[in-house]
This record gives C-alpha cells, sequence and structure tokens, in this order.
C-alpha cells in the first residue's frame, strides 16, 4: 500500500501552501491520497478557517479532485476542534481534536509555544490539572465532534521532548492518559499516529507514545498515519518512523481512506 496523508493544512488556515501547491506536491512525493483538514473555524482564533472561507475551501479542494481524478484520490475534510460550532454541509471526513482548554470563559492552547504551555500549567494548579481537563476533554471528542479520526491523542507532550515538564509515564499522568484511551477505544474513532511535531522541529518522534501505542494494539484499536502538514515539503516527513514506531508496537496493518470508506490494509510503502 502506497502511503496517504490525511492531515494536512493549507494557506486557508494556517498551512504555508495552497491546496494546489500541496496536491501536486503529494502527486510528485508518490502519495495514494490526499485529505485536506482545514482547521474549523474558532472564534477569536486566526489559525481557524474563518465561516467566510468554507464556500473557497471547498470549491478549492474540489478543484484538485478533478484536477487528480483517476491518478490520485483528493478527500476533502476538516479538523473539527472541540470548542468549534457544528460543521456546515458534509465533509468527506472529519478530524477530531482538543487543541486547547477554555478556563474562565477564554481559550487557552496546549500547542501553541512552550512559554504559553508552561504558563497553561501555572494556570491550572500544576501539570496534573492541565492534564486531567485535557484528557477529559479528548475522551468527549467523539461525541462532540462526530469525528472520524481522533486528532494527536498526547498533543499535550508536543514540547516535552526529554521530559522537559513532566514525565509522561509517571503513575498518576500515565494513569489519565490511559482512562482516556479507555474510555475512546470503545467508540472505535482511528487513532492517528502524528508526525507533525517531527517536521516542525518539536519532537523526535511521533505522537502517541509507545505505551498508548501498545494498549491501542492490545484493545485491537484502529490506527493510520497522518503527518499534519504545514507545508508541502512536509507531506512524508517522519513516515519511515511512524511506521517503524507502529512496528514495534505490535501492529501491523493501518488503515487508509478510499471512496468507498475506511478500509484496513498492511503497513504503507514510504517512497
Amino acid at each position: 500500500m502506497k502511503a496517504q496523508n490525511l492531515h494536512t493544512h493549507t494557506t486557508f488556515c494556517d498551512g504555508k501552501n495552497t491546496p494546489a501547491e500541496m496536491a501536486a506536491a503529494a502527486f510528485a512525493a508518490g502519495l495514494s491520497a490526499i485529505g485536506f483538514s482545514g482547521h474549523s473555524p474558532l472564534e477569536g482564533e486566526e489559525w481557524c478557517m474563518a465561516p467566510a472561507e468554507l464556500p473557497a475551501y471547498r470549491a478549492a479542494v474540489e478543484e484538485e479532485k478533478k484536477r487528480y481524478a483517476g491518478r490520485m484520490q483528493v478527500f476533502l475534510g476538516l479538523e473539527q476542534d472541540y470548542f468549534s460550532p457544528p460543521p456546515d454541509g458534509t465533509y468527506d471526513y472529519l478530524i477530531g481534536s482538543v487543541h486547547g482548554l477554555r478556563l474562565d470563559g477564554c481559550l487557552f492552547s496546549v500547542d501553541e509555544s512552550p512559554e504559553a504551555f508552561a504558563r497553561l500549567v501555572d494556570r491550572c494548579g500544576g501539570v496534573r490539572g492541565l492534564l486531567r481537563e485535557y484528557y477529559g476533554l479528548l475522551a468527549q471528542t467523539p461525541e462532540r465532534t462526530s469525528c472520524d479520526i481522533l486528532g494527536h491523542f498526547d498533543l499535550v507532550t508536543k514540547f516535552n521532548e526529554e521530559n522537559r515538564f513532566f514525565d509522561p509515564e509517571e503513575p498518576a499522568l500515565r494513569a489519565l492518559a490511559l482512562e482516556a484511551l479507555e474510555a475512546l477505544a470503545a467508540k472505535d474513532v482511528i487513532f492517528e499516529v502524528n508526525t507533525g511535531a517531527i517536521s516542525r522541529g518539536w519532537r523526535t518522534a511521533p505522537y502517541p507514545a509507545p505505551f498508548l501505542l501498545k494498549e491501542m494494539r492490545r484493545k485491537n484499536a484502529r490506527v493510520c498515519i497522518t503527518g499534519d502538514s504545514h507545508a508541502a515539503g512536509t507531506l512524508l516527513a517522519g513516515f519511515e518512523q511512524a511506521k517503524t514506531l507502529l512496528e514495534s508496537c505490535g501492529f501491523s496493518s493501518c488503515w487508509y481512506l478510499t471512496e468507498a470508506g475506511f478500509r484496513e490494509g498492511p503497513l504503507p510503502e514510504i517512497l
């Protein structure tokens, strides 16, 4: 199976390239499919699409579908944030994500910068309070967003290389993540193995962490590999690492989006 990337962002939100540029790069890289997953509208957040931009976003992706018909699959998706209003119209798939915590009526990002994360830790009364809030929201994300794919399970570790802020395997913190996983595994969502923090220089390994992937395998959870790509040159960044990580955690297959829906196949060939 050739790799596909269903988590991509363009100039319609916080990406650096247009849909046409991203699709051209995907075709040149030999991807079997590219899925566009612009950030859903979220009031006051500049990294998200504005409601007025959604028709143009939809039209731009549909244009790429026509351009690559019969040569590469192109899918119209949306990364639906936990705090966004319900999506307007239909999409080929949805990624459900938690990017921040709403405290005292304000949204505080968990993945903006190390400095912002440190301030949020203080605001939550410590790392345990932050993780409790984050994983509590994540466990509710499928119902809240109607997602097909659950985005970057442990996004709270984006800036935590070498345990800069906390040890995710400390028993009390590990328990919070596993409790959320227990709830989510019963909802039969697809968990993404996300390489986006690798391409942006924040991590040397994909998320989720190995202890989470091993538990997903034990529960026969479905997984897919995505790039969370914000630029055309990163569509396959970290994919070989993601494949190796999945193999080390006991996976021999993952899930792909097709015109007939999601289907299971062997781990992808990385060109």
